[in-house]
């Protein structure tokens, strides 16, 4: 029963760690819309995610060690690192930004739309829990 619990709370420690560092990726994205040259950024979540429950993540795992915080520059250090992919462009732009309002905004809104269900579906394990500890 302790593992199953565990292994549910990882799940969604893990993926709701990710939408709240993807939500910020994809609000960088919309704020730097009219910067020149600007890249925007997104992950595979699901690909991510799968990676960061896996047993033998932490078995392959490297860790860098920098003297300086501006050596390995990632948009949410710690937490994406190098799974932060550019986005390709459908339309390219005279000034090489790549960020697509629309599109952005569709991501943003899909992302924020599950993050909000993740927190529905823990909050409901746990009212589960309770009720399956309470005495009748």
């Amino acid at each position: 029963m302790i593992n199953k619990l565990d292994k549910e709370l990882n799940f969604y420690h893990q993926a709701l760690s990710l939408r709240a560092a993807r939500q910020e990726l994809l609000s960088s994205n919309v704020a730097n819309a009219d910067t020149p040259n600007f890249k925007a950024k997104d992950i595979d979540f699901a690909g991510v995610l799968r990676e960061k429950l896996s047993p033998t993540t932490n078995l392959n795992a490297v860790n860098l060690n920098t003297t300086s915080s501006m050596h390995i520059n990632s948009a949410i250090p710690g937490t994406l690192g190098n799974d932060v992919l550019y986005r390709v462009p459908l339309q390219p732009s005279a000034d090489g930004n790549t960020v697509d309002m629309d599109m952005e905004r569709t991501r943003f809104a899909d992302n924020s739309i599950k993050y909000d269900a993740s927190i529905t579906f823990i909050t409901n394990e746990f009212r589960n829990l309770t009720l399956a500890m309470q005495e009748r």
